[in-house]
């Protein structure tokens, strides 16, 4: 009795724990992510997100007012999994705003590539709607100034003699690479020449500067 309790013990522990499945929140969001950055927002329609995500409208109002709300949604999550990169690329050199700001760009390219092959989804965003949807274009103005603010932060940390002018210099740097990966996809488009073009730009607003 006591072997076949411990068998059965056994056989019990083995088996994984069932993994619920994805809600079905969760299975428009990552449906219409997908749409909405490969086709472009305008083009997909809630009857594509819904078949996407194997559920129906009646599913989708009751999660989300409207399109309208689902694409703030997408766009505010699009830019916190930037900054996130962002952070975690930066962490390891607390204090070294020059080797942080050289770290972005030795990642960017790859990042650009694994992540981005069809630009930035705020970006594209903003050529979508241009000033006529007011939420869109707070979010995107909202993303592309804090990335402005932190390039220009870094470049006075380093005592640059123009922080203002290096910073918006990197952000013009970063933000035509990922046009550039659009237009010209592959291991060896101009965009692999960011990382060089970025500290080529620092020596030539930090030099004799001793901030490192």
């Amino acid at each position: 009795m006591h072997k076949k309790d411990s068998r059965a013990a056994d056989n019990t522990k083995a088996k994984p724990p069932a993994q619920a499945p994805p809600r079905v929140r969760d299975r428009i969001f990552e449906a219409a992510s997908r749409l909405f950055y490969e086709h472009g927002i305008r083009a997909v329609g809630v009857d594509a997100i819904v078949q996407a995500a194997d559920t129906n409208k009646m599913s989708f109002y009751r999660n989300y007012a409207s399109k309208e709300e689902l694409v703030a949604q997408y766009l505010r999550a699009q830019a916190a999994e930037y900054f996130r990169w962002w952070d975690e690329t930066v962490a390891e050199y607390k204090g070294q705003p020059r080797r942080q700001i050289e770290a972005l760009f030795d990642a960017f390219a790859q990042h650009a590539r694994d992540y981005c092959p069809r630009g930035c989804a705020l970006a594209n965003a903003a050529v979508e709607f241009g000033e006529h949807d007011t939420l869109v274009s707070q979010i995107v103005s909202e993303h592309k100034a804090e990335s402005r603010r932190r390039l220009r932060k870094l470049a006075r940390e380093m005592q640059a003699r123009d922080p203002d002018v290096l910073g918006d210099a990197l952000m013009l740097l970063m933000e035509g690479g990922y046009s550039t990966r659009v237009a010209t996809p592959g291991e060896s488009g101009p965009m692999c020449a960011a990382a060089a073009a970025a500290r080529a730009l620092i020596q030539a607003h930090t030099a004799g500067s001793s901030k490192r």
